[in-house]
C-alpha cells in the first residue's frame, strides 16, 4: 500500500489557513490528516469535568487546556485535556510544543484503540512524560509514564484512589473525581 503524501505542521497549518478544513473536524497524526471521532454526550461531559476538576487542583501552577491543539514534529494532535506549561500568553502564537507540556490526557470511549496504538506512539516519540487514557468503556485511568524510543516503559491502570502527575508529586488527584464517578 502506498501512502500518497504526508504533510508537515506547515502544510497542514496552511490548509487551515486557506480555509480548506474549515467545517472538519480533523487532526494531524504522524503526517496523515485523521477525522477526529464525533464526542458523545458522555465524552464531553467527562472530559468537561475533569478539565474542571484539574483547573482547582492546578490554578496558578500549570494551564489545564480543553480540546487544544499541541503541535509535535509530525503531528498536531488535539488531546482532549492538556496540561501545560504557565504563562498562557506564550501560545497566542503558537500552540505548546513537547517542551510545554506537563502531560497530556485522552478521554476514550469509541477511540480507544487510536489512543491505545497511534497516540501513545505519537506522544512517546514526543518525549512526554506522560500520557493518561481515561477509558470510559471500562470506567478505568491508564498512565503510561518513561517514553523510550517511541513506547512508554511504564503502564498502570486505576480505578480509584488516588494518583499524583511525575511534574507535581505534591498535588494528589482523585482518580474517580476524574473519571466523572463523584
Amino acid at each position: 500500500m502506498k501512502i500518497l503524501a504526508k504533510w508537515t505542521i506547515k502544510d497542514y497549518h496552511q490548509m487551515i489557513d486557506a480555509g480548506i478544513l474549515d467545517d472538519r473536524q480533523v487532526e494531524l497524526l504522524a503526517g496523515e490528516i485523521i477525522e477526529m471521532s464525533p464526542e458523545k454526550p458522555i465524552h464531553y461531559n467527562t472530559t468537561r469535568q475533569g478539565v474542571k476538576y484539574l483547573e482547582q487542583l492546578f490554578n496558578n501552577v500549570a494551564e489545564v487546556r480543553f480540546n487544544g491543539p499541541i503541535t509535535l514534529a509530525d503531528s498536531e494532535p488535539e488531546p482532549d485535556i492538556a496540561i501545560v506549561r504557565l504563562p498562557v500568553n506564550k501560545y497566542q502564537i503558537h500552540h505548546p510544543y513537547p517542551e510545554d507540556i506537563f502531560w497530556v490526557i485522552e478521554v476514550a470511549n469509541t477511540s480507544l484503540k487510536k489512543d491505545l496504538e497511534m497516540k501513545q506512539t505519537i506522544y512517546a516519540n514526543a518525549a512526554i512524560q506522560e500520557y493518561w487514557i481515561m477509558d470510559l468503556s471500562q470506567t478505568k485511568l491508564i498512565v503510561f509514564r518513561e517514553p523510550i524510543n517511541g513506547y512508554y516503559q511504564s503502564r498502570k491502570e486505576y480505578t480509584e484512589g488516588e494518583i499524583s502527575s511525575l511534574a507535581f508529586p505534591a498535588i494528589k488527584i482523585s482518580v474517580t473525581t476524574l473519571l466523572g464517578l463523584n
